[in-house]
C-alpha cells in the first residue's frame, strides 16, 4: 500500500525543516518498493523559493485526498484565507496531520490545535502561546503526538518526527534501516528535551566527549571514574581535573544529568514502570531516581508521568 503525503511549503520555507521529506524518500529505498508518494503543495502552485534560494516545484491546493499532511516551517507567516480554508478542510480529512517548527502556527490559525498538546521550536514558543492560548504548548519536546496531530520543534527534530511516522507505518526494523542510510546514530524519542544534557556538557576536547559518549551508551551499567578516564585515555586524576575545567561539573554530576535525561524520556513515554526505568538508566532503585528528579525538576518521576497523561505500567 502506497501512502500519499502532502508537504506544504510557502515562500521562504526553511530548507532544514524540508529535509524531513528525505526520510520518506529513504523509506522507499529501504523497503525497495514505493511506500510513500510525496506531493509538494503551495497555495497557488508553481515554483516556491526557499530561505536560501533553492526553488521547488509545487502543486496547488486541491481536493485530493492525502494519508498524511505536513506543514513545513520557516518563511514569512502569512495566514491567508486560502491557506486557512485548505488546512481546515484537508486537515480534518487526513489520517495524520503534522507540522514542523512554525508550521504549527498555520494549523493553530485554522483551528486545528485547540485543546491539543503541541510543541514548537523554543524560539517561537512565547509568540505561539500568546497568539494561540487554546493550544496546550510544551516547548520542551523534540516532537509530540496527540491523536492524529504530530508537531515537532523543527530543524533536525522534523527528521526524528518523520522517522517516527515511518516506524508507525512500517515497523521499527525498517525505521532503523532508514536512520542508518541517513547516517543517523539513532532516532531520538519525541520526549527528549530540545536542550540536551550532551549539548549542555559540550567540552573543548574530543577526549572528554568520548568519555561522555561512553557514559551515554552504558547508562544501564555501573560506571566509575576509572572507566570514563580510560575512555578518554587519561589517568583518573587528570581526567577529573580536565573534565571539571571543561564542563564545570564533576564526572558524577554529569553522569547523573545524563541518567536523568534518559529516564525522563522513558517516564513520559509511559511504556515501562518507574522501577524498571530506574534500573535501565543506572539509578538501580526508584528512590535514588526520585531524589535525583526532585533535585533537577523539583518534582518526582510520578508527577512527570501524570503530567504527560500516560499511565504507569507494571513490568
Amino acid at each position: 500500500m502506497t501512502r500519499s503525503i502532502g508537504y506544504v511549503v510557502f515562500p521562504g520555507f526553511g530548507v532544514m525543516a524540508f529535509s524531513a521529506v528525505s526520510v520518506f524518500e529513504a523509506a522507499n529505498a529501504a523497503a525497495e518498493t514505493a511506500q510513500y508518494d510525496i506531493t509538494l503543495l503551495s497555495e497557488t502552485g508553481g515554483p516556491v523559493r526557499s530561505s536560501i534560494g533553492v526553488v521547488v516545484e509545487t502543486q496547488p491546493f486541491s481536493n485530493d485526498a492525502f494519508d498524511t499532511l505536513i506543514v513545513g516551517g520557516g518563511g514569512t507567516m502569512s495566514f491567508t484565507p486560502g491557506m486557512r480554508a485548505f488546512l481546515g478542510s484537508a486537515g480534518r480529512a487526513v489520517r495524520r496531520l503534522g507540522a514542523t517548527c512554525t508550521g504549527q502556527f498555520f494549523l493553530a490559525d485554522a483551528g486545528l490545535l485547540d485543546g491539543r498538546r503541541v510543541t514548537t521550536h523554543w524560539h517561537y514558543a512565547d509568540d505561539f502561546r500568546r497568539q494561540f492560548p487554546k493550544a496546550i504548548l510544551d516547548e520542551n519536546r523534540l516532537f509530540l503526538v496527540d491523536g492524529p496531530i504530530w508537531t515537532s520543534a523543527g530543524m533536525t527534530a522534523g527528521i526524528d518526527q518523520a522517522l517516527a511516522m515511518v516506524e508507525e507505518d512500517l515497523g521499527s526494523d525498517l525505521a532503523r534501516r532508514v536512520a542508518k542510510n541517513l547516517v543517523l546514530p539513532y532516532r531520538r524519542a519525541g520526549g527528549l528535551s530540545q536542550s540536551s544534557a550532551m549539548l549542555e556538557l559540550e567540552s573543548k576536547s574530543s577526549r572528554v566527549q568520548e568519555a561522555l559518549a561512553f557514559a551515554r551508551g552504558n547508562l544501564g551499567s555501573t560506571i566509575n571514574v576509572e572507566q570514563l578516564a580510560q575512555a578518554a585515555k587519561l589517568s583518573p586524576r587528570q581526567f577529573t581535573r580536565v573534565f571539571r575545567q571543561e564542563t564545570g561539573r564533576s564526572p558524577a554530576k554529569a553522569l547523573e544529568e545524563l541518567r536523568i535525561e534518559a529516564a525522563r524520556v522513558l517516564i513520559r513515554e509511559g511504556r515501562h514502570s518507574i522501577e524498571l526505568i530506574a534500573r535501565q538508566t543506572g539509578f538501580n532503585d526508584r528512590e535514588r531516581m526520585r531524589r535525583a528528579f526532585i533535585r533537577a525538576f523539583g518534582e518526582p518521576p510520578q508527577q512527570i508521568r501524570r503530567a504527560a497523561r500516560t499511565p504507569e505500567l507494571v513490568d
